[in-house]
C-alpha cells in the first residue's frame, strides 16, 4: 500500500515539472584553464629529431644484408611429402549415413586407424548380430585399424538396443481412472 501512495506522490504534476526543469537557462560552462603547449611551427627544442642526420644516413646506406634461409627448402620438401603420406594414409568411406546429417559436409575419406561414427555404429551393431562372421579381426581388416584397439572396441562399446516389452494379458488387474 506505501509504494502506491508514494508512486502517487511522486507522478503528480510530472509534466508540469518536467517542462520547468527543460525551460530553465543552462548554467554557463566553466572556463578551461590555460595551458603552455610547445608552438606548432618548430621552434622549440625537438628540431634535432626532425632533421636528418648526414652521417648516420651515410653509414645506413652502406649496411647491406643478404641472407638465405635453407630451412624453408626443408619445409617444403616435408610438406610435399606430408600431402603425399596423408593421401597414402587415407581409405575410403565405407558407410555413411544417407542424406545431409547436421548440415555438414559429407566425407569421403578416412584417415587410417580411425572411425566415423556411423561406421563405428554399423561395425558394432555387425559384430553384435554375427559375431562368428565379424570378429574382431575381421574388423580391423576391413576398416584398416588396430586389432587391439578393435578389441577394446567391442568389448567396452556397445550400440543402443530397443526392447519392447508386451503386456502379460488382458485379465491382469489395472487401476483405472475414479
Amino acid at each position: 500500500m506505501g509504494a502506491r501512495v508514494a508512486r502517487m506522490f511522486r507522478n503528480f504534476n510530472l509534466e508540469n515539472r518536467v517542462l520547468r526543469e527543460i525551460s530553465k537557462e543552462k548554467p554557463r560552462v566553466a572556463p578551461r584553464h590555460a595551458v603552455n603547449l610547445p608552438r606548432a611551427d618548430g621552434s622549440s627544442g625537438a628540431e634535432p629529431v626532425n632533421q636528418k642526420n648526414d652521417p648516420l644516413l651515410a653509414l645506413l646506406k652502406s649496411v647491406y644484408v643478404e641472407s638465405t634461409d635453407p630451412a624453408a627448402a626443408q619445409v617444403r620438401e616435408t610438406s610435399k611429402e606430408l600431402t603425399v603420406g596423408s593421401r597414402a594414409g587415407r581409405r575410403p568411406l565405407r558407410f555413411s549415413l544417407p542424406g545431409d546429417p547436421f548440415g555438414l559436409v559429407e566425407l569421403t575419406d578416412v584417415p587410417k586407424g580411425k572411425l566415423t561414427i556411423a561406421e563405428a555404429l554399423k561395425a558394432l551393431s555387425s559384430h553384435q548380430h554375427q559375431p562368428k562372421t565379424w570378429t574382431a579381426e575381421t574388423i580391423a581388416q576391413e576398416f584398416s585399424l588396430d586389432l587391439k584397439d578393435t578389441r577394446a572396441l567391442l568389448e567396452f562399446f556397445t550400440p543402443f538396443q530397443v526392447k519392447i516389452i508386451p503386456r502379460k494379458t488382458k485379465n491382469v488387474k489395472q487401476i483405472k481412472d475414479s
